[in-house]
């Protein structure tokens, strides 16, 4: 059965720093993609980073902000967000996709499935 357990969201002030991870279970991180997503109350779901064998891809929101990286050893994805901005708030999600379009990536419906979430809050 394919799982993806999002954690390590919290409050953290502006300018500071979170890592997220996305334990993955059923299936092996070589196999497809996982992206990361993030969705504001009252907005869409939006597309903030995706890696892949030989691939990473972030939005331009996140560019130089976040890190995405992968431990094959413990099959999990982490996304590490430095200089953390209030509009970075939102629920962060893991998805994976078995297989898509690569310049598609941003987009929710090519994942199959889904981790449950996990809040990010950027406040002072």
């Amino acid at each position: 059965e394919v799982q993806l357990q999002a954690s390590g969201g919290g409050l953290v002030q502006p300018g500071g720093s979170l890592r997220l991870s996305c334990a993955a279970s059923g299936f092996a991180l070589d196999d497809g993609g996982i992206g990361w997503f993030r969705q504001a109350p009252g907005k869409e779901r939006e597309g903030v980073s995706y890696i892949a064998v030989g691939r990473k891809f972030y939005s331009a929101s996140v560019k130089e902000r976040f890190t995405v990286s992968r431990d094959n050893a413990k099959n999990t994805v982490y996304l590490q967000m430095n200089s953390l901005k209030p509009e970075d708030t939102a629920v962060y999600y893991c998805a994976r996709s078995s297989r898509l379009i690569l310049s598609e990536w941003r987009v929710p419906s090519n994942y199959y499935y889904w981790g449950q979430g996990t809040q990010v809050t950027v406040s002072s």
